[in-house]
């Protein structure tokens, strides 16, 4: 049995979601026995602790029959021989050791041996190379970890936080350490910065001292918990995703995790996480869950520790995901307190305290929504519709059953288009903002409320077959202006959506590039384990695949997510190229345009000078590009302090420069700015005369600027071609 998963970005990214379980990028659960020790009685003593980890008879069998499946299955030409090797060894070796912390110059001399020889073992289902370089680096982690540790319980010798030291943060392009007294060396500098932070966080000396050696015996218990299915389990990883990152084999017990999260009845928070330089990161948001609804957690926080109500904090940096995803699951009602490195945060040191009600998340209950934006442009009042669509949807159980009134969003879209025209809406903004896709067939035919008919999407199977998918269904629901707008984290579902509207020139597409996940996968059993394979790729009507490059706005709108070298297809190992196909035959285009581009983007750039919200995003954007090139972390206390003074400087400057662009008070000091309330909504405008401080309160949320920018470009449009009672569907070639 064969079965095809219509994958979204959050079922995509290789990692772990909160709330639905669903686990890849590298790792997963791995379900490997207790350690026998307490993290608190574990002996610093290498020797006595290290054990290595022999492989089971099993892996022989499994091993050939994944590859078989890999040459005979795969979308791409899979071809096992000397480039396949040499592609697996470094993304071994970089997997295991990206930021080089470990691993010695000895060490990768070492494993050069395999260099030409990992593809005749893997045939031969030999799996010990693997298992030798995944040894090695347990062993190198346990040392380092015993070094820090007899550095802070052993070692009386104090820090010296005066010296101009500095640690190089990304250290992916570095040498690898050349000796022992250089990885030493380098570790001494880890645990030193350490201690800064948690004193720079008001930690006392006692304080920092006890709280990392927690954070390190913590982190030894981890490692001492793996066994030879994690180390089985990281080699077919590296081996699968070497040639694409979405073909991944999953041993029986890990089969069965996946199986049930699939489910999306698991209790948590509803996070996409995995793990990054010994922090547990956030991917992504899965719409509709309690982090989303609570607002404050967001792509990229790194967590650090983690509570249950009111409980103490549990540090958790170092920690697997699978073992922080334990602690964040809990009983619906139950609070999860998250302490986080906010994505834009310019240290390590800056914290905040997130709290989470937990839920149960299911993607199928997330609906779509409407409102209705306001603009005024002179003496006149237009009023912009706009559909938030979290998911591509449809209650498939309902459906089988025959109920008549099923849920899927193409029937919800239906209802809240007819409901929006009835209010007599100038134009429609598709919000598909950090939807990471769902059903393909509610993607087809949510085209067709807004086309009369034709094709939607070319999908090219392992065998060259191409199927295209569409709209049969004649006559359309909504005829006006409309726009699609996007961001990094619109994917699959809203990539075939969003490119369809811009090849027929229905809308235009605003926001950033989406994501750029343009494959589908399969699940074949294998024994009691399954194998998930990359077996089709999307292409839209004009031919151009959605993948890797995902679908380009026809207006950009500034985003921090573009900032990031970590989001999109692109940024994933191995991700499989953009190319195209032939066009499909289809309509004509519904509208003409183009010609009106170049002058809704210099009025949309024109606009954007003046708006105070854009104005910051911009700022923040050029402070995290800036941030970015500086790749040193001070290890001066002084020097550290004037870096915090100044960064809290910068945000207050910048959230004091929007708040009066805005007519609204400036803070006094960085404290009132970070203990303001925003939900008590106590904005207080400035230079309106008559009015005291409680008429001067706003009594309702500010409107997204995202939004109220993409209504303002579709009045642009609107005006361009006539006038606001202009339909587009008079304007068909």
């Amino acid at each position: 049995m064969i079965k095809v998963l219509h994958t979204s970005v959050n079922k995509i990214f290789e990692a772990v979601v909160i709330g639905l379980g669903l686990t890849a990028l590298g790792l997963l659960p791995l379900y490997a026995q207790q350690a026998p020790l307490s993290a608190s009685d574990i002996p610093l003593d290498v020797d006595a602790i290290y054990q290595e980890i022999l492989p089971s008879e099993e892996y022989t069998t499994i091993t050939r029959a994944v590859l078989s499946q890999m040459v005979r299955n795969h979308y791409s030409e899979v071809n096992v021989n000397d480039d396949f090797s040499n592609t697996l060894l470094d993304r071994i070796i970089d997997g295991l050791d990206p930021s080089r912390l470990y691993f010695t110059q000895a060490d990768i001399a070492e494993f050069e041996q395999y260099r030409y020889e990992l593809d005749d073992l893997l045939r031969a289902g030999d799996v010990d190379a693997g298992f030798l370089m995944y040894n090695r680096y347990q062993k190198r982690v346990i040392e380092r970890l015993v070094f820090s540790l007899k550095r802070l319980e052993e070692d009386g010798s104090p820090f010296d936080f005066t010296l101009d030291e500095y640690l190089i943060i990304d250290r992916s392009e570095e040498p690898w350490p050349a000796s022992q007294e250089e990885l030493e060396d380098l570790w001494r500098k880890r645990v030193k910065s350490n201690v800064l932070s948690a004193l720079l966080a008001d930690d006392t000396f006692e304080e920092a001292k006890e709280s990392l050696s927690e954070r390190y015996r913590a982190q030894l218990s981890q490692v001492l918990k793996n066994d030879q299915r994690e180390a089985f389990q990281y080699y077919m990883d590296a081996m699968t995703m070497s040639v694409d990152p979405h073909t991944q084999y999953y041993l029986p017990q890990a089969a069965e995790n996946f199986t049930m999260n699939m489910s999306l009845q698991l209790q948590g928070i509803g996070a996409v996480l995995t793990t990054e330089d010994d922090y547990t990161e956030v991917v992504s948001i899965v719409a509709g869950g309690p982090a989303d609804m609570a607002g404050q957690l967001q792509p990229n926080d790194r967590i650090t520790a983690i509570a249950q109500g009111d409980g103490e904090f549990v540090d958790v940096v170092g920690w697997r995901v699978d073992d922080v995803v334990q602690l964040i699951r809990g009983e619906k009602g139950t609070v999860v307190r998250l302490s986080v490195i906010p994505s834009n945060a310019d240290n390590d040191f800056d914290r905040e305290i997130i709290s989470i009600t937990r839920d149960t998340v299911q993607l199928e209950d997330e609906s779509a929504k409407s409102e209705i934006v306001e603009i005024e442009r002179g003496s006149e009042t237009y009023k912009i519709g706009v559909i938030d669509l979290p998911t591509f949807y449809i209650d498939f159980q309902a459906l089988q059953n025959r109920d008549p009134n099923y849920r899927s969003t193409t029937r919800d879209v239906r209802a809240l288009l007819e409901d929006l025209k009835a209010q007599d809406v100038d134009a429609v903004v598709v919000d598909l903002r950090n939807n990471g896709g769902g059903s393909l067939s509610e993607a087809n035919s949510l085209v067709g409320l807004f086309i009369d008919r034709g094709p939607t999407v070319q999908v090219m199977d392992a065998d060259n077959n191409n199927n295209v998918y569409g709209d049969s269904d004649p006559g359309l629901v909504y005829d006006g202006p409309m726009a699609v707008l996007v961001n990094r984290l619109s994917a699959s579902a809203s990539e075939i959506f969003a490119g369809a509207i811009q090849d027929y020139q229905r809308g235009l597409v605003l926001g950033s590039q989406t994501f750029g996940k343009g494959t589908v996968q399969e699940l074949i059993p294998l024994g009691d384990g399954q194998l998930k394979i990359t077996r089709s790729k999307f292409y839209r009507i004009s031919g151009e695949s959605t993948q890797h490059r995902g679908v380009l706005p026809d207006i950009n709108f500034p985003d921090l997510y573009d900032v990031s070298d970590d989001i999109g297809e692109a940024a994933l190992d191995s991700a499989l190229p953009w190319d195209t196909i032939e066009t499909t035959s289809f309509y004509r285009p519904f509208a003409n345009l183009k010609p009106a581009l170049s002058t809704l983007v210099s009025r949309h750039v024109e606009r954007l000078q003046n708006d105070p919200d854009f104005n910051y995003i911009e700022a923040q954007i050029a402070r995290a590009i800036e941030n970015k090139e500086d790749n040193t972390l001070s290890l001066n206390m002084e020097t550290l302090l004037a870096e915090r003074e100044k960064n809290d400087a910068w945000r207050l400057l910048i959230e004091n420069n929007r708040r009066i662009a805005k007519g609204e008070e400036p803070y006094e000091s960085i404290g009132a700015m970070e203990n303001s309330d925003e939900d008590e909504e106590e904005i207080v405008a400035v230079n309106m005369p008559g009015l005291d401080e409680e008429e001067a309160i706003e009594d309702e949320e500010e409107t997204d600027p995202y939004l109220l920018e993409s209504a303002n470009v579709l009045l642009d449009l609107i005006e361009l071609q006539g006038s606001s009672a202009f339909s587009m569907a008079q304007q068909r070639n």
